[in-house]
């Protein structure tokens, strides 16, 4: 069977440069660039340009949509699309799948421990006072469920599964609601993905109630992790066709184009009756970040590997080749009293409002010196 699904690919190709440079443009926005923008549009806050920026990096308070919104499932997405290179080709060497559905898990769970522990810090805490909700906790558990539908279907079935994900979660939350609310609510209070997180859910949900009580929602909670799996899974599609010999590269970037503009014009449209929203991971939010990222991807992937341009691309590279290690680092690196350290003469030398955007450069360059010196000596924190 192995065999047989390896047979639709050509040789595994090298790693690809473009994805690396496009998970670290992704997280070189969570890495600073955002209060690099935000501190520009303190300084200068009649630029009406800057202020757009600024806005676009703050998540909206529930439907709507930002540029900001996009980090999260784009990373997501990117995990999909390295799984044919990296389980696919665990495949194609002859592993069964039982041993690469060991090793998903294990994936999976340790990028929840990571959640945790990112949420949480190290210290014991009684389970009232933790979240077990995370971001990286709703991309282990996607990340894993999306990987076992990709080692047990075939390519059409992965399409099904994308599919039938997205309208089985309309439809509960169109037809369903919290106690007490009309069917279809999907106000904070009201709706039913909210309402199971927290029944079951143990410690505490992120958004409290109106009122001051606590766990009325969480943004990374269990139930919206459902539509989830279909972000992972469009990852996954994609890499695979990223892996077909029968397509050339141009047919691949028209490709991924082509069905990017597709999904946001039906995200646009799906928008009427089931609002974007990236607070329940809507199936019409799942289609916007997804379309958005087929175009990201398509763009980076034309430049980079068919153009050959990848000089501009390295200092994203940097980036991302480390993603989970800078992610998790403001944990256990103080970043501010580093950059502090080095730069605190020319901070104040600047002074007010420019102070601090000079500081947010420093701080950005401080964590990717870091970073460099990591890749320099092969060092990369991999789960």
């Amino acid at each position: 069977m192995a065999q047989t699904q390896a047979d639709d690919f050509q040789q595994t190709p090298t790693r690809l440069y473009s994805l690396d440079a496009l998970r670290g443009f992704d997280m070189f926005w969570i890495m600073g660039a955002d209060a690099l923008f935000q501190s520009l549009h303190e300084a200068a806050p009649n630029s009406g340009i800057l202020k757009a920026i600024a806005d676009q990096l703050e998540h909206p308070l529930w439907n709507g949509f930002h540029f900001y919104d996009l980090i999260f499932p784009l990373f997501l997405f990117m995990a999909g699309v390295s799984t044919p290179f990296s389980v696919g080709r665990e495949l194609e060497k002859g592993k069964t799948r039982s041993q690469l559905l060991l090793r998903v898990v294990k994936r999976g769970l340790i990028l929840v421990i990571l959640g945790l522990i990112a949420n949480n810090g190290l210290q014991l805490r009684s389970i009232a006072d933790i979240r077990f909700p995370s971001v990286l906790g709703r991309i282990g558990i996607a990340y894993m469920l999306a990987n076992i539908i990709y080692l047990y279907s075939k390519e059409i079935a992965q399409m099904i599964w994308f599919w039938a994900l997205l309208i089985g979660y309309w439809l509960l939350l169109k037809f369903t609601s919290a106690p007490g609310f009309h069917p279809g609510d999907l106000t904070p209070e009201g709706n039913f993905a909210s309402y199971i997180d927290r029944t079951i859910l143990p410690g505490h949900l992120y958004v409290p109630f109106p009122d001051g009580r606590p766990n009325m929602h969480d943004p990374e909670g269990l139930f919206s992790t459902i539509p989830a799996i279909s972000t992972g899974l469009l990852g996954i599609l994609t890499g695979i066709t990223l892996k077909k010999h029968t397509l050339t590269q141009i047919q691949k970037t028209g490709r991924m184009a082509i069905v990017g503009v597709i999904f946001i014009i039906l995200a646009l449209i799906w928008n009427f009756d089931f609002p974007i929203n990236k607070n329940l991971w809507t199936s019409s939010f799942v289609l916007l970040v997804g379309g958005i990222s087929l175009l990201l991807m398509s763009l980076f992937y034309y430049v980079i590997d068919v153009l050959g341009y990848q000089k501009w691309a390295f200092f994203f590279r940097v980036i991302g080749m480390n993603s989970i290690l800078i992610y998790m680092s403001g944990k256990f690196i103080k970043w501010e009293y580093t950059t502090n350290a080095f730069f605190k003469w020319l901070i104040q030398w600047v002074g007010t409002p420019w102070g601090a955007v000079v500081f947010a450069v420093c701080l950005l360059l401080i964590k990717w010196l870091f970073l460099h010196f990591m890749y320099k000596k092969k060092v990369f924190l991999r789960v």
